[in-house]
């Protein structure tokens, strides 16, 4: 399974895709999707949708993870977040792919084992279960963490079903 993980941001919307074979997992690719504080929102948010467009065309992932908005203490940002989250969920959405959502400490849990782990303990976590990745920033960082994420939850999930199945047979 090829899991395409979604950091949203306006500035930068970072993506990680990885596959996933039982409990192995590796690294495919990484970046950031870039928007120009000067340009007028709605091209903003195109110019993101057209570049995670591009990359989904271009690793063909199965599903997408994306990871939610916390609320904000300055309105005007969370509302801007909210929209570029939107873009995170409909440029996946349009190619046909399932997507899970996951709240930031249920990232890092997952990763770091800890729910309110430090980016830099988050930093660490994926160096060590992506051996030789380059990174490219901080968004990359987090959405290769929301990947993996998912890829955990899936796979106890399918384990469960998995259960279920054999004890009603």
């Amino acid at each position: 399974m090829r899991v395409m993980g979604i950091d949203p941001g306006l500035r930068n919307m970072g993506w990680g895709i990885i596959d996933v074979q039982g409990s192995r997992i590796s690294h495919v690719a990484n970046g950031i999707c870039h928007s120009l504080a000067s340009d007028d929102l709605a091209i903003r948010l195109l110019s993101l949708f057209d570049q995670l467009t591009d990359v989904v065309a271009t690793y063909a992932p199965d599903c997408a993870a994306v990871e939610q908005t916390f609320v904000n203490k300055d309105a005007v940002a969370t509302l801007k977040l909210g929209q570029a989250r939107a873009v995170a969920l409909l440029a996946p959405a349009r190619a046909g792919l399932p997507i899970g959502e996951y709240a930031p400490n249920a990232v890092k849990k997952a990763v770091v084992g800890v729910g309110h782990a430090a980016k830099q303990q988050v930093e660490h976590m994926i160096k060590l279960q992506l051996p030789g990745a380059k990174l490219a920033g901080a968004d990359a960082v987090d959405a290769l963490a929301i990947a993996i994420c998912h890829s955990f939850h899936a796979h106890s999930n399918s384990r469960l079903a998995d259960a279920v199945k054999r004890a009603s047979a």
